[in-house]
This record gives C-alpha cells, structure tokens and sequence, in this order.
C-alpha cells in the first residue's frame, strides 16, 4: 500500500476516484499500523525491563501512521495543488519520510519482541533445568510424584515456545538442529520417568543409577543445544565446526572448476588441489571401513586416483591457458573442465551406492529386533550370563549403525538431512549403552516390574530409531535422484498438544493397506502435479522471487502428502496430513497475495484473468483449510476427511500449473518491451513473514501477543530503504 502511494504518477487531471482510493490507502495503512502498535503496547506494559523502549518505537509508529493518513487526505480537495493544505501533491517527501520512519519503527518492535521471546524460552528452560536438579536428589516416591507433575507442565510450555520458535527458523539448518534437540527432549521424558523410578526402587543397584545419569545428562545437551540456537551463540565463544561431506566438498569443487570457464585467474591452483586433497580424505572413511564392501573399496580407490591425474591434466592446460588465449588451448581446458567433473559425479555415484546399500543391508538384518527380544527374555530370566553375551552383541550392532549413519552423511545432500544423520548416530551411541544398563537391572531385579518397564521404554526408543532410518534412507535416495529440490521446506512436523499432559492426546492413526490402494490414483495425480509445479517454477530466471519461492514451498509440501498415500515420507498419521493441509492452504493464501502485488504492475489485457484465478487460488485454499480443521471421529469418517484433503490438494495444484505460466508470460512480455508492467517498485520481496504456522491460531496468540502483531505486519508491504 505504502509502495503505491510513493510510486503514483502525478497526472495533471485527478478523478474523484483516483483521490478515494489515495485516501483510502492512506486510511488502510494507518489503520493497520494502529493495531500492530496496540499489540506492541500490550507486550510493553507485560514486559517492564523493555517498556521505554517499545513505548518510544510504538509512538513513532504511530505518527509514521497517521502523517501517511493526514498527507493522503486528498478527496474532499477539488484543487488540492492550490489549496494551503500539505497533502501528498505537494509533499511527496513528507509520504516517502513517513514511511521510512514507519518501517525503521515496526522493524524496532519486532526486534524488541523477538528478544522477550527468546527471553521467555531462557527462562523456561532455567525452570525445567532447576526442576531436573530436584528431581535427581529425591529419596522417596511421593516427592517424586509431585516433582515430576510440576516437571511435566514446564516441559509442556518449553515445548510450545521452542515448537513456535522451530516454525518461525528461516534456517533450514537451524531448523534441522532445533527438530532433533526437541525430539531428544521428548523421549528423554518418558526415559527420566522410568529410569528415576527403577532407581528409586533399587537405590543400591549401581547400574541402575549409571542408567539415570545418562538420561539427565542427555536432556542437558539437548536442553543447552536448543538455546544456542535460540540465542546464535556458543558456549565460551566457540565458532560452530560445520560437519564437512564429501556431497557438499565435491559441489564445491565443482563450481569453483567450472568457474574457470568465465575467469581463469580468481582462484590458485593450490587452492584446488587442497579441496580435492579434503575430499579424497573423506573417501577414506569409506575405503577404511570394515563394512565397506571390496568391490566398492576398489572402485573409490580407482575414482579417487582418477581424480588427481585428471586435476592435474586440468592444471596445466589451465596455466597454458593463463599465459597464452588461443582456441585450441580454451577447447582443451573446456575438455578438461568436463572429464574433471564426470570423474567427480562417477565417485559421488558411487559412495552413495556404498552408503546406501550398506544401510539397506543392516536395516532389513535388523528388522526382526532379535537382540532386543533376547535381552528381555533373558532379564526377565535372570540370566546374567546370558545378558552380556547380548549385549556384546547389541554393542556390535550399534557400531554398525553407528558406522552406517556416519557413511550416510557424507552423502544425504542437504544440509538438513546431515544434521538428521549426526542426530541418529548419536541417539544409536547413546541408547546402546543404555539398554544395557536396563537390561542389567533387570538381570539383577528379574521380579521388578519398573526394572522390566524400564527396559521395554529403553528398547522401544531404539526400535524407533531404526524405523526413522529407513523413512531417512528414502529421504536421501529422493535427493540422490532428484525426487526432491534441496529446499526441504519442511522437514519436521510439529504436533500440537503432543507434549501436554493435561490434554487428551489424539490417537496417531495411518492409512491400512486397504486405504492406501484406495487413495494411490488421486496421490499418483498429485505426484503429477507436483512435477509439472517444479517445471513451470524453473523456468523463472528469478527464484527469489516471491511467486516461484510460495510455488516450490506448495509443490514440496504436496509431494509429502503424495508420499503419506504411499506410507511413506515424514506425515506418518493423518493428523500429520491435516496440518500439513493447512500449512498448504496458507501457503497458496500467501501465493495469492503476492499475485495481486504483482497484479498491479501490469496493465495487460491479462490483468483481470490473472486476478481471477488468483481470486478462485483463494477460494479453494478456504475450503481446504475449512476440511483440514473439521472434527471427525471413527475410521470411516477419517478415511473420507483424508480423501478430501488430498482431493482439493490436487484441485489447488491444478489452479497452481494454470497460474504459474500466466504468470510467466506476463513477466515475459516486459522483457520484450511490451510494457505490460509498470516500473517495478522498490517493494521489499522478501517481507516479514510468520513462519509455518501449523499451531492453531488461538494458541500460538498465546505468546504475548507477538504472534497476532506480526500477523498484521504481513498485511503491509514496507517501503526498502533507499
């Protein structure tokens, strides 16, 4: 709204309705700012350390405002260029300083805001650090009891606030290592509750209390990782060591050798040999492994000595290149950039066959869970003997998987997916040693019920672990070949009311085989669909451009929900799919805002199709959210909810590869001067967003208000600082 104020034309002849609809924007803009700066009060008078600040950035907001409101009052003025009062005719500076101010002045609240919710979650987790500290000096079962409830409710709000804080990462990294610190947290919590009982139970069994120890000490990791992320820090100023793969070294070299065919001298050729030096490296941990098979082995080993006599085939036609630029030399550096690059996509091929096929490999060996079942068995026995034969074995296994996961990040081909493979190896080396100290409790106390619960709680956590392995394998074979962009929008799913105890939870619910062949047409089309998506978002040569980013986010997020008719993908049960729905929908609501933006660049003879197809997008993404919210209950009802979801999925998918080309098109004909678009504003694309809401709106307003004042934010479009 601000954009179009600063960017009318000042024509000699003003209609009646071109002074409304000035003052009506004037009115709107300072309207809106007006509510932002209500909440942004609210939050001041809760918050008393940041009061004086928030009350100066919400009065200058407000002037911002209102000056926008008075310098448009325009429409009762017959001729406003001769009359004494200043409006934006005669002071179009007066406009573009107001929202100046204006923007500096929300940034500032929002700033403020965002430091009292990061506050809010340091101070939540002080509470839930102090509530473990009791927790672990208590002597009686009682105290326990009432200790633990209180420990429940703390972790239930340091659940929500850090869930809200996940959503609203625009790191897909961060993003990444906030959904496993929290998914620690979540098992730990049913770990602590068990392991504290047995050890109340049997106070003397020394293993019993190692089992203990370790699940404190892993809820503190993860307790401390979650506000490193919150707060950007490490403790004692330590620089985060991102975790190098050989994916990620071999992109890179990759771009800086095919760099050389636009300029030859921005980079040494030291500088070249030492990247492929690291990577080779990297291959070792392939060729070193006792899991690596020898056909495999040879082939790195080959690919990897093929790499360096290529490298240094490319030097020097490079340097000859350097000193003397004829054709045939730049033909031999162009052969040499080729074949340097093909043997670099020949060994990234094979480590990912490496890594894969061993974890396919371990994965099925150990599907059937026969160590685990030993071990309860045996402990329920007695049999002490019996107990550390499986668990030497459990100890082997763990080093397979341990190894396995290592191996599967040097090739997952995301940075987020990384991070889920350094997360599942330390959950494999962390619950192996665990089950093990179970299971000798129990060995121990063979008649202890608790001991026995213990054990089952410890062995499930692993069992988990390994399914989570192979929803990760596919994960990274999609990457591989190109199933999925490297923009994994949403890598996790956050499940309101999974944390609260005072909550009825809802039952997790998956699709039978039945229903799953019943929905595969419609998810096949919706595959379709998302395909043809991605073809129309590459063709746009901007990809930061605010259209094609709400397009890709669509086409990943339907890929999902074609994954769930599979039984496959991260949405495991259909309440999974209904917030993933409604995420959608507000997704497309936003892709239909950003259209009407650009609508109002053109003046084709498209214009009013393209507003119409964006008025039907919203529409459609009502109606989808409307089903994605309803209640049902029993099976049937949930099977024809998940029907309809996916239905109007598709139908929004449709609407989708119909938009995207007009879109295009439109875009197209400026370039070919056919001046089918105004000049284009200095309108701030990437605008405040809220992030992924897939809490609902009542809870996450919880947040003091902040959630309900950005709200308001994305409803106006600031002015970039020029």
């Amino acid at each position: 709204q601000i954009t179009t104020l600063i960017n009318h034309k000042d024509k000699p002849k003003r209609s009646d309705k071109t002074l409304q609809a000035i003052q009506r924007v004037g009115q709107a803009v300072n309207l809106a700012v007006g509510r932002f700066v209500t909440v942004g009060e609210a939050i001041a008078n809760e918050n008393h350390e940041l009061k004086e600040e928030m009350s100066v950035a919400c009065i200058e907001a407000r002037r911002a405002g209102e000056t926008i409101a008075q310098l448009t009052d325009v429409a009762s003025l017959d001729h406003p260029e001769s009359d004494s009062h200043i409006t934006i005719f005669t002071d179009k500076t007066g406009v573009v300083k107001a929202a100046r101010l204006l923007l500096s002045s929300v940034t500032k609240v929002l700033v403020l805001a965002d430091r009292i919710v990061i506050k809010q979650i340091i101070t939540s987790r002080n509470k839930v650090l102090a509530t473990m500290e009791q927790l672990e000096k208590v002597s009686s079962f009682q105290e326990f009891v009432q200790i633990f409830s209180q420990f429940g409710n703390e972790m239930v709000e340091f659940a929500h606030l850090t869930g809200d804080r996940q959503n609203d990462l625009k790191d897909e990294k961060k993003k990444a290592r906030m959904a496993a610190s929290r998914a620690v947290l979540e098992k730990c919590t049913m770990m602590l509750l068990t392991a504290s009982k047995t050890c109340l139970r049997h106070p003397d069994c020394e293993s019993a209390r190692i089992n203990k120890d370790g699940v404190f000490h892993r809820m503190r990791l993860a307790l401390e990782q979650v506000i490193e992320i919150v707060t950007d820090s490490r403790p004692n100023g330590e620089n985060e060591m991102a975790p190098s793969s050989i994916y990620s070294g071999i992109k890179e070299f990759k771009n800086k050798v095919e760099g050389l065919r636009e300029n030859l001298y921005f980079l040494s050729k030291e500088n070249l040999s030492t990247m492929l030096e690291v990577i080779l490296e990297h291959t070792e941990d392939f060729t070193d492994s006792a899991y690596t098979s020898h056909e495999h082995r040879e082939h790195i080993l080959e690919l990897s000595k093929q790499a360096k006599m290529e490298l240094e085939q490319l030097v020097s036609v490079w340097m000859q290149a350097q000193n003397q630029k004829t054709k045939d030399l730049m033909e031999d550096l162009e052969v040499a950039i080729l074949k340097t690059c093909q043997c670099m996509n020949e060994l990234k091929r094979e480590v990912h066959s490496a890594a894969t096929s061993l974890a396919a490999d371990l994965l099925k060996y150990h599907t059937d869970h026969m160590v685990l079942k030993a071990l309860k068995i045996t402990g329920v026995e007695g049999n002490l003997e019996a107990v550390a034969e499986y668990t030497c074995k459990l100890s082997e296994q763990k080093e397979q998987l341990v190894e396995m996961c290592r191996l599967l990040r040097h090739v997952s081909g995301t940075e987020p997916l990384e991070i889920t493979c350094i997360h599942a190896e330390d959950t494999f080396q962390v619950t192996g040693p665990q089950i093990i100290s179970a299971a000798e409790t129990l060995a121990l106390h063979p008649s202890s019920k608790i001991a026995k619960e213990n054990l089952e709680v410890f062995c499930e956590a692993w069992e988990s672990q390994l399914s989570d392995m192979s929803t990760l394998l596919r994960e990274i074979n999609d990457v591989f070949e190109g199933r999925r962009g490297e923009k994994r929008v949403y890598l996790s799913l956050p499940r309101p009311g999974k944390h609260n105890a005072n909550l009825k939870a809802l039952k997790p619910v998956k699709l039978d085989t039945e229903e799953q062949a019943k929905i595969a047409k419609l998810g096949l089309e919706l595959h379709l669909l998302t395909s043809d998506v991605d073809s129309e978002t590459e063709k746009w040569e901007d990809q930061e451009n605010e259209i094609v980013q709400h397009g890709q986010g669509m086409s990943s997020m339907a890929y999902s929900m074609y994954l769930f008719t599979r039984g496959e993908g991260l949405l495991k049960t259909t309440q999974d799919l209904f917030h993933q729905a409604e995420i959608f929908a507000t997704e497309g609501t936003k892709l239909a805002s950003a259209l009407h933006a650009f609508s109002d660049q053109v003046h084709d003879d498209d214009k009013s199709l393209l507003l119409l197809e964006a008025e039907k997008l919203i529409s459609m993404c009502k109606q989808l959210q409307i089903t994605a919210k309803a209640s049902v209950q029993g099976k049937s009802a949930t099977f024809t909810k998940v029907d309809a979801c996916i239905l109007k999925t598709r139908n929004v998918m449709t609407l989708l590869c119909q938009l995207l080309p007009l879109g295009y098109r439109l875009l197209r004909k400026n370039k070919a001067g056919n001046g089918c678009l105004k000049p284009a504003p200095p309108w701030r694309e990437d605008r405040v967003r809220t992030g992924t809401n897939a809490h609902p709106p009542e809870r996450r307003a919880e947040t003091y208000g902040i959630k309900s004042l950005e709200n308001h934010v994305t409803s106006m479009t600031f002015l970039e600082s020029k």
